[in-house]
Order: structure tokens, then sequence, then C-alpha cells
């Protein structure tokens, strides 16, 4: 019976060292789980010897169990190498169509583009369709190693802040021009009505209120300017222009005397029997006693004065000289002549700047002439070439359909209040240095998209332009067109069609806001790229395997699946660190990682043997001890069994 019992500790003993040399001998296998030896003991039963004094019968081994503890991670180059922190095993589909489980995340790409492991298994995950969508479709992984084809830009979403504190650069104003340069002529002993009469004025402003002065009778229009110079919302600028002509029978009795209002000086030239149209000028010109410019125009002789003063014009002498002198508000020119001497004024003109919101009026119709309405006039209007015309500017860069990336830049200008919603701006937008719009509602983008924002600094959307880009021609540098998609006009508000084919993009100021700190670009995002070749790929937590593009873009290329067991200790070892399931182990539960129980990704990481080297080999001293001590069990037994046989 001795025999019997230590046998049975000895392959037991034998069990418990071939167990841990294999713990030891995969120390270093990736993925490996280690397992241990469970023993019981042995005992003879019979309905007659129940009692308590049995020896037993030995020891046997119940089971050989696999501890599915977590290894420690390692990272490593390989960017494919996963390894799983957490609960799950890699599913892998075999050559023989044989479905595996595994811990080791050493994977590659074989030559068909397929995720496999060492032994060609191919890796299991979910798949993604052409857009880069992962769907719910399990198959084998795949890594596309094509060009990534370019795609044009639709959508543009800027993030950005307008500063509430900028000043408005624009000024829409009002040209009102009153009915001056006509001629007066002056009589002996008066001034007669050489100027304008007194006029009473009145300026309103766009709250409605009315202010009003006056300007005396027979005022230059040098003095009237003058007088606006106090005034609000209006000013005033004036000028003089007289034309000489027809100069005939130049006769050196006679004398041109020429003279400005306003202490603009006075000079005489002696006409000689030659003289010309441009030997006047000259002598004008040389002289230097009064603020005339001469000059010859088309043969005629045009004397100005920049500030609006009367110019006054008189022949002497009472020779034969004859010339005409002309203004461009009179009704015809006006002879000089012996029998015709003068003198003559010529009565400036004045032009009103009326600023947006303002309104003139005037009791004197010599001025106005009911031509209060005048004609709209820009200052500062916007210009993209010109800065000092808009607040602010930032540029990125889009792409048509054939990749070829273009400079887009946006201007942002702040507008007046009069006649605007509050916290009012303009968007421009310019492609390549040509401004682009909608065309249905700002075509050729000249106009600019309205931006109004809220008290709170967010953008009222009901009150701003949706801004939809349908004019914009691809070009090439030389400003041709490129070939690319066109854009297509039907188009006239976002969204853009399903399958848009053409150059039509959307620009996003949702979340622009307009607060009290400067300008800022938070974030600017379009969704166009050029073609791009693939650099190399990246693993999320997720098991999600993206693929890094040259042109800065990355697409995602499927994602892991993980499997999970109700009993892990209950699965098939196969080799090559691979399980298969078992009635045991129950069916295996397949999802993505970082999910429920499942564990996380750890991408470029491995996850190492959980084997630990020092019990183990603490291990292999018992076992060592266990054989020993059976074998001499044995031998004790031998030695009885003699000692029996020899007795006589």
């Amino acid at each position: 019976m001795a025999f019997n019992i230590a046998l049975s500790g000895l392959n037991a003993a034998q069990t418990d060292l071939d167990v841990k040399g294999n713990n030891i001998a995969n120390a270093s296998t990736t993925g490996f789980k280690r397992s241990r030896t469970e023993f019981g003991d042995l005992y003879s039963s019979g309905l007659q010897n129940l009692g308590d004094t049995s020896a037993g019968d030995g020891v046997s081994v119940q089971n050989t169990r696999q501890l599915f503890q977590q290894g420690n991670i390692t990272a490593t180059s390989n960017g494919l190498d996963m390894a799983i922190d957490g609960e799950g095993f890699f599913v892998l589909e075999g050559a023989n169509g044989e479905r595996q489980f595994s811990r080791a995340g050493q994977f590659g790409v074989d030559q068909n583009g397929f995720v496999t492991n060492n032994q060609g298994a191919r890796v299991q995950g979910f798949q993604a369709n052409e857009s880069g969508q992962v769907g719910d479709v399990r198959g084998d992984l795949e890594v596309n190693t094509e060009n990534l084809a370019p795609k044009s830009t639709t959508n543009v979403a800027a993030n950005l802040n307008l500063d509430s504190r900028e000043t408005v650069l624009r000024v829409d104003q009002t040209l009102i021009e009153a009915n001056g340069d006509q001629i007066n002529e002056l009589f002996s002993g008066a001034i007669g009505n050489a100027g304008f009469d007194q006029t009473d004025w009145s300026i309103t402003d766009p709250e409605g209120t009315t202010s009003t002065f006056s300007t005396a009778d027979n005022n230059s229009a040098a003095g009237i300017a003058a007088s606006f110079a106090s005034q609000s919302g209006v000013t005033a600028t004036a000028s003089s222009q007289a034309t000489i002509s027809g100069l005939s029978n130049p006769d050196s009795a006679d004398t041109l005397r020429f003279a400005l209002s306003d202490g603009g000086g006075g000079f005489n030239y002696d006409i000689g029997g030659s003289s010309t149209l441009q030997d006047i000028a000259d002598g004008i010109n040389a002289d230097g006693s009064i603020d005339l410019n001469a000059a010859i125009n088309g043969g005629d002789l045009e004397l100005t004065d920049n500030e609006g003063r009367n110019i006054e014009v008189e022949l002497t002498g009472g020779g034969s000289t004859e010339l005409q002198l002309d203004s461009q508000g009179s009704s015809g020119p006006e002879t000089l002549s012996d029998t015709n001497t003068g003198p003559f004024t010529v009565v400036g003109n004045l032009e009103f700047t009326v600023q947006d919101g303002y309104g003139l009026s005037a009791s004197n119709s010599q001025i106005l002439s009911g031509s209060e309405t005048g004609t709209s006039d820009v200052q500062n209007a916007f210009a993209p070439n010109d800065p000092n015309t808009y607040n602010h500017s930032t540029s990125t860069t889009i792409y048509d359909s054939l990749g070829n990336p273009h400079e887009m830049t946006q201007y942002f200008v702040k507008q007046s209040q009069v006649g605007n919603p509050d916290n009012s701006w303009k968007s421009y937008v310019e492609i390549d240095g040509e401004l682009v719009g909608n065309s249905a509602e700002n075509p050729g983008g000249t106009e600019g998209f309205d931006l109004v924002f809220q008290t709170n600094g967010s953008l009222d959307t009901a009150q701003s332009d949706e801004v939809l880009i349908n004019d914009w021609e691809p070009k090439d540098e030389n400003g041709n067109p490129n070939g690319a998609a066109g854009p297509d006009g039907s188009v006239t508000e976002p969204p853009l069609p399903q399958g848009n084919d053409s150059s039509n993009f959307v620009l996003d100021y949702t979340n622009t806001t307009q607060v009290g700190s400067g300008f800022a670009v938070n974030d600017l995002q379009q969704n166009g790229f050029a073609t791009g070749r693939l650099t190399g790929l990246d693993v999320s937590e997720e098991g999600v395997i993206q693929a890094r593009f040259s042109n800065g873009e990355s697409e995602a290329l499927g994602q892991i699946a993980l499997a999970n067991f109700r009993n892990n200790e209950g699965l098939a070892p196969v080799g090559d660190t691979a399980w298969v399931e078992t009635i045991d182990s129950g069916d295996a539960v397949i999802s993505r990682p970082n999910t429920g129980p499942l564990g996380a990704i750890q991408s470029s990481s491995v996850e190492e043997s959980n084997v630990d080297l020092s019990e183990q080999l603490v291990g292999l001293i018992t076992a060592q001890r266990n054989f020993q001590a059976n074998s001499k069990t044995i031998e004790t037994s031998d030695q009885i069994t003699q000692t029996i046989i020899n007795l006589r």
C-alpha cells in the first residue's frame, strides 16, 4: 500500500515540476498566463471502512489551473502593438477558420493589408466605411495603404471674438452742392449781388434735434464754409473757378485786373500787342501777389482758388482788347471789352458733407435749390488692400475638389449704429485676392454679410446672415480656371445638398462672439484637404485604428473587437498564447474596448507574462523536496519488505 501512496506522490510532484517548468520557460512570452497545480488527497471508501482509522491512498492532481491576472504593460516602438489594460481577449481568425482568443497583442500588416499576429491569424474588429465612420459590422481589420483622395472645403467653422470696443471706420455721408460759380457784375460804387444772399441754416441730428444759424448777405463761398467749422454733422468746403477764353485784339492800352475777396490779394496784368492767354497765366503765377492758380486747359485760361473766395476780373484802359469770362454755374460767358469792362465777380462753389443720420436745409434757394437730398458718398469704405478700412482680419487655407490650396481671408468691419441694429458688423470674404459672396444676396461679396450680436455678446442668428459662398471659381496662380469643380449659383442658402459637387461652401459664425476683449481666433476649422499618403497608424484607448496621412488628416480604419467570457479559466489553450472557447468557458461576448467590463487598449505596448520567477523558483524547490520525500517513502517501504522477506 505504501508503494502506491508514494508513487502517487511522485506523479503529483512530477506534474508540479512540469507546470512550474512551463511557467519559467514562458516567463518572457507576451500575453502568457501562468498555471498552478492543484492537488487533492485520496481515500478508499466502502460500506465496511468508514471509520476514522483509514490511512488514505495518496494524492491526485485535481486541476492545472491557468491564472489570468493582468501582466505588466511594456512600451514598444511598433504602433500596432497593443496591450489590454483590464478584462478581455483579442479575437483572431485562423487560416483554418477557427476562432481563437489571445492576450498577445504583437500585430503587424501582411502582404494583403490585413492586421495579423505572428502566426498569420487575422485580427477581428468593427469595420469603417469610406467616410471613416466605424459601424457595427465585424470582420477582418484591413489597413488601406492607398493615397487619401482630396476633399473640397464645404464648411468653415469660425470661433472668433470681435472686439466690441472697436470704433466705426466707415463714414456714410451725403454730398450737397451749392449753386455757385456764377458771374455777378459789380457796379460802380456798390458791390451789388456779388455773393450769396443772407441765409438761415438748419441742421437736424439723428435724434431729431434741430440747430439753426445764419450767414450774412453777400457772403463768399469761403465765408459760408468757415461758418460751418463749428457745426456738428455737417462740413462745408468751397472752391472758385473762372475761365477766360476768346482773347482777341490784344491792345497795350488795356490792363487786366485780378483780385480775390477776403484778403486774397490782387494782380494787374498789362496787355501787350502780342499777349496770349499763356502769357497771362505765366504772369499771374510768377507775380505771387495773388493766391490764384492759373493754368491753360484746352486752350482756355482757368483761374482757381481752392478756398472759395470771390474772383474779381476787370478790364481797364479803353483799348480794343476783347475776351470771354465764364464760370460753371453761369448762364453764359460775359464779354469784357471797351464797352463792358466790368468789374465782374465769379462767386465760388460750395459742397456740403452731411454725415449719415443728419439733415441740412437752407432758406436761400440760391444755395441749395431743392437739392437737399444730394448724392450718397462714403469715406473710408472697405477695401481689402487698405488695412485702415477694416477692424479685424484672419486667414486660413481651403481646398478645391482637386486638392489645390487657396488662401481665404475674412475681414470684419464694425458698422455705424445709425440705421443699423445694435452691435452690427460686416464680414467680407476674399479668396486668392478676389472678393466672393452669395450671387443672389451679396453679388461678388462687395456688400458683405451682416453679423448682429446680442447684448450678452453672442451671435443673434435670427438677424445675422447665413453665409453661403456660391460664386467662387477656383483658379490657378495665373488667374485662370484650374479645372476644379466650379460654383453652383442655383444653391442660394444653407445647407448644401447631399453629394455637393461644386465649389460652394458654408461659413459658420455661430460660435463667434463680440465682447470687450481683444480680437481672438479661438478656433478656425475647415473640412477640406489635399491628397495625402499614409505616414503612420495610431490606436486609441477605444481600439480605433487611425491612419495618419501626409496632409495632416487622419481617418479611422476600424476598431479592435474584444471578447469576454463568464469563466476565463474554462478556455482551452491551443498554443501560441491562444485559447478557444469551451462549454466550461461559456460563449464569447464580443464588444468594443473600454466599454462595460472590457479594458482599454494601450497602443505601442504589449502585456508581459504574469509569471513571477522568484515565486516559481521557490516552487521548484518545494516540488523537488516533495519528490525526494516520496522517494524516501518507497525506500523505507522497500527496507521493511526486505526485512520481512529475510525472516527465518
